[in-house]
């Protein structure tokens, strides 16, 4: 039981590896070197694998499917299987305090409710019914949102900020991207959902690791373990160091450490991305335009290669009007008259 708990984990961990190269990968920076990379596995692996890989990365990431919502609550529904397990009967037993113990489950409630709204919201979807009304609500900037521009596959005028999903097929009102883990686009209707689940489970990853790394010192505390001498291969007495008292916990409790080890760098990885999404708010930006001006910018820079008669455009964002601002227009969007239609 132990040995699958440990592979689930691990197979967990290499999935959302996956993931955050594919998101990488995206990037104009590291483009180069994930060609590379598939250069080099071309070489080594058979055609009929790399067809049958093909496929699979086509259907995980390119089309609308709910592997990833499964995974996500079979992970979620792990970790807090193994905390409610071990971790909060354990502690109670060393008399922590119950409101400490029972924070991980009202962040827990919470993270699935705004995940539910995240999946099920229209994000903005722009159909014929509603093209004009969205047409007004952001002014045209003429650079990275000109006007009188259609979309090729919807045959629809495209408003500013607005972007075809080709996941969904669909266009999205003020597109951010499209989340894998929700199966659906994150946009104007749905943004504010996505960034509170996404506050909500950076949150409660911390705070199982921080209840589980305080529940391992308080024990090593408690029993002098620290203290504890020891003798190697050699038959040389050591004391006991940090190595070696990591090794014992794991082979004590292998569950709980390799689960704190998991939301550890789960809470860095969402961490990280966390304080992306909240720099993106704070300054009126989606994603998609943030990548968008980020290769604007390398379209300007002196080593770039372009054509001598190229005179690159400058974009600037002419939609940030202050932080209040603008943290009020994603958590309280507008909604044109008839423009919120049901998802088909």
């Amino acid at each position: 039981m132990d040995f699958l708990v440990l592979f689930l984990f691990y197979l967990a961990s290499v999935v959302i590896g996956l993931v955050l190269i594919c998101v990488c990968s995206k990037t104009h920076s590291l483009k180069g070197l994930a060609r590379g990379g598939a250069q080099i596995f071309c070489c080594i692996i058979p055609e009929c694998l790399q067809r049958a890989m093909h496929r699979l990365l086509h259907y995980l990431f390119h089309t609308r499917n709910h592997t990833f919502i499964v995974l996500h609550l079979v992970l979620q529904g792990m970790v807090y299987t193994e905390y409610t397990w071990e971790v909060f009967g354990y502690c109670q037993e060393l008399e922590f305090s119950l409101y400490y113990l029972l924070l991980p489950y009202l962040l827990l409630l919470v993270n699935l409710f705004s995940f539910t709204l995240t999946c099920v919201t229209n994000p903005g979807i722009i159909t014929k019914a509603n093209e004009l009304l969205f047409l007004h609500v952001y002014e045209f900037d003429e650079v990275m949102f000109p006007k009188n521009v259609r979309c090729s596959t919807c045959d629809l005028r495209k408003p500013a900020r607005s972007k075809h999903c080709s996941v969904c097929n669909w266009c999205v009102h003020r597109f951010d991207h499209h989340c894998v883990w929700v199966n659906n686009c994150i946009g104007a209707w749905n943004i504010r959902y996505f960034l509170i689940y996404l506050l909500t489970l950076t949150a409660s990853a911390a705070t199982v690791a921080i209840v589980s790394t305080t529940f391992l010192i308080h024990l090593v505390v408690m029993s002098d373990l620290y203290q504890e001498t020891y003798v190697d291969d050699l038959g040389h007495l050591h004391v006991m160091d940090t190595v070696f008292l990591i090794q014992y916990l794991f082979l004590t409790f292998p569950r709980i450490v390799f689960m704190l080890g998991f939301v550890v760098v789960l809470s860095f990885l969402l961490g990280g991305y966390l304080c992306f999404a909240l720099y993106l708010a704070a300054t009126n930006q989606t994603t998609n335009e943030w990548y968008r001006g980020d290769w604007a910018w390398c379209q300007r820079c002196p080593l770039v290669a372009r054509p001598p008669s190229a005179e690159p455009q400058v974009h600037r964002n002419i939609h940030s009007h202050g932080l209040r601002s603008n943290l009020q227009e994603i958590f309280l969007p507008a909604f044109p008259c008839h423009g919120r239609k049901k998802q088909e």
